[in-house]
């Protein structure tokens, strides 16, 4: 049976091995948990907030760094596909599966193309911070190139956190631009890892997985 993932479906892989079987072979899912509106709501204004740049064929201050280097991908029909959640970059191999991700935008280096990715927080960054999302730009790279697009050995990771609150109530946020290097051969193997996890039997939870807690310990109550 052909599987369909998406980074944040294959995080899970990462997460904890038995809830990602579970998931797929059996279609029982982890409990909804709250999800905040406010990273869609940024999601949705940065991206309107982009275009408009991209319309102009400039850069937004935030990508001041790379004004001569790089400039915003501007096929607009086409970036709308990359960008859904129904769509995406997508790629399948020969037995099927498929695998699909959506940016949030591209840029472009001469023939080579660049991934950009919005992120939004609390707080300002830790030192550790950009590799959270290393496996997820090391995927949307490899889907590009699987495509038969060039891609930079590099993405880059736009992070914003509220910086402060003016007399009328308006928000500031500051912006953080993180080159990051990218390994398509680390998305290769978590492509792999997933289909041989799904192919054998049930696998040992994680043991920090509080899912796999909860119900364990529950099934032990009378």
């Amino acid at each position: 049976m052909p599987y369909t993932f998406s980074p944040s479906s294959l995080s899970l892989l990462k997460d904890c091995p038995r809830c990602f079987w579970l998931h797929f072979t059996k279609g029982i899912k982890r409990p909804d948990s709250i999800f905040p509106s406010l990273p869609s709501g940024m999601d949705r204004v940065l991206k309107e907030h982009f275009d408009r740049f991209m319309e102009k064929g400039e850069l937004p201050p935030e990508l001041a760094e790379c004004n001569g280097e790089c400039r915003l991908f501007n096929d607009k029909s086409l970036l709308a596909v990359w960008r859904s959640n129904f769509n995406g970059i997508r790629w399948k191999d020969e037995r099927g599966n498929l695998f699909r991700g959506a940016v949030d935008n591209i840029l472009v280096k001469g023939k080579k193309l660049v991934v950009l990715d919005y992120k939004t927080r609390g707080y300002p960054l830790k030192e550790d911070t950009p590799a959270h999302y290393q496996d997820q730009m090391d995927i949307y790279n490899l889907l590009f190139r699987k495509n038969g697009h060039e891609t930079e050995d590099y993405a880059y990771l736009l992070f914003y956190h509220p910086n402060t609150v003016h007399g009328n109530g308006d928000v500031d946020f500051h912006s953080d631009l993180v080159k990051v290097p990218i390994d398509a051969s680390n998305a290769e193997r978590i492509f792999r890892k997933a289909l041989e996890v799904l192919e054998k039997e049930i696998p040992q939870p994680a043991e920090e997985c509080g899912f796999c807690r909860w119900a364990r310990d529950a099934g032990g109550q009378s």
